[in-house]
């Protein structure tokens, strides 16, 4: 019985990602790939390089589960990035999109963050190929114009006032928002797929009418220890631990003036972003405030691996919190914000604790690093929870799943066929166990 032949299309793909999206992106197309399908992704470098303003990242290497990647590139990125986000559609690549999709015979097309690759205008193609269609909402986009529901900069969005948000986010207001193609162009995608219940719930509360199926993100099932198996702390110093991109919308101004008044324990925060001059201003003078800058992820492992907890303060409404399934991977717990997602995860994990405000989060420092049983016990909590809801082994099966009813529903008894006959992973790969976790927790 021959594979099923997926096509992911988004924006962002690693290397060209700046967060979260990408990598997830990434982790579902692998983890497809290692069942034994076949998998193109499809994303825009153009989009990547207008928005990083520097460097282009490196080429990249062939994948290592098989999966093939196309990248698009114009002569003129701005002006292709920019007829995207106005009309909502891709202009400049749209022939060679359609070409891939109508041409690629697709059993399964997954449309990711689409919002510079082609818009919504891109959910109609592909027409011929008989495709089970999904949309995963990795971000608000499909409800907000600068995706992340966070008005004027400055506080979470409760009602829309989009025109003059996009405005002081210094975006062009997209023209395509106000003629109704959204609505026409949903009716060519057969399922939408959250990323957490908080997230529906968002996406119902501004006015998106479709159903969507929650499905978390996940980790890999494969062990990856820090690089050499080394299980030295990075440093003498007790520490809490921070990870992820230096904007304000992830939480940090409020937490850094803390320890100052917090000398028992440092700050490490890893990762970079436009944000980051401001924090560092915040943070001088204060010795016990550490920026790492952005490191690989074999080179945070030990940083997870040693720190009191993870701290996630995000003041904005995320769609999920893949950092934290990032700290239960290494039995560390987590400090969250009581805000969007964060408090379903922690709840269904019991591997850490929430607060409202930074003297909540200082109090809670101090009883975590106090109480090492019930540090332990929560990153326990955290570590045995992964493996029940969020580990690949956990969370594809469900993906396949809902494709294979669609497949039923439209009758495309070849999709069907196919995703039946390849499920169990064909690459040699160490299922996550209880044993192989805590091997991975110990380095």
């Amino acid at each position: 019985m021959s594979a099923a032949r997926f096509c992911f299309i988004t924006t962002f793909y690693p290397p060209f990602n700046f967060g979260g999206d990408g990598i997830g992106v990434q982790r579902l197309a692998r983890a497809i790939a290692k069942r034994g399908h076949e998998v193109t992704v499809v994303h825009d470098a153009d989009a990547y390089n207008v928005l990083a303003r520097g460097a282009q990242p490196d080429v990249q290497p062939p994948d290592p589960y098989g999966v093939r990647v196309v990248t698009l590139r114009s002569r003129l990125p701005l002006l292709s990035t920019l007829l995207t986000q106005q009309t909502g559609h891709p202009v400049v690549n749209g022939s060679r999109l359609r070409r891939l999709l109508d041409d690629g015979d697709f059993d399964v097309i997954v449309f990711n963050n689409v919002s510079l690759i082609g818009g919504p205008g891109l959910f109609a193609y592909g027409q011929g190929t008989n495709a089970v269609k999904l949309y995963i909402a990795h971000e608000h986009w499909l409800v907000c114009p600068t995706h992340v529901l966070w008005r004027h900069g400055r506080e979470r969005c409760d009602h829309r006032e989009c025109l003059r948000c996009q405005l002081h986010h210094h975006r062009p207001p997209q023209l395509w928002r106000h003629t109704g193609l959204l609505d026409r162009s949903l009716a060519h995608v057969d399922a939408f797929i959250a990323m957490s219940e908080f997230s529906r719930r968002k996406h119902r509360e501004f006015g998106f009418a479709r159903e969507m199926i929650v499905l978390p993100y996940f980790v890999p099932d494969e062990d990856r220890p820090a690089a050499g198996g080394d299980d030295e702390a990075p440093q003498q110093r007790p520490y809490f631990l921070f990870v992820g991109r230096l904007e304000a919308i992830k939480g940090l101004d409020d937490v850094i003036p803390l320890f100052r008044r917090y000398p028992e324990a440092d700050l490490l925060i890893a990762g970079d972003g436009t944000h980051g001059a401001t924090l560092r201003a915040l943070a001088a003078g204060t010795a016990n405030v550490r920026f790492l800058g952005r490191l690989e992820r074999a080179d945070l492992a030990r940083y997870y691996r040693h720190a009191l907890a993870l701290i996630v303060p995000s003041v904005c409404y995320e769609t999920f919190g893949v950092i934290l399934l990032e700290s239960f991977s290494y039995g560390t717990p987590v400090l969250a914000r009581r805000i969007g997602p964060l408090p379903e995860i922690v709840a269904q994990s019991g591997g850490g604790e929430l607060f409202d405000t930074p003297e909540e989060l200082l109090a809670a420092m101090r009883r975590l690093q106090c109480d090492e049983p019930a540090r332990r016990a929560l990153g326990e909590a955290g570590g045995n929870a992964l493996l029940r809801f969020w580990t690949e082994s956990a969370v594809v099966p469900r993906y396949l799943e809902v494709i294979r009813e669609i497949a039923a529903r439209k009758g495309l008894t070849r999709a069907g066929a196919a995703l039946g006959a390849a499920a169990a992973p064909t690459f040699h790969t160490e299922h996550v166990t209880r044993e192989g976790l805590r091997r991975r927790q110990r380095g």
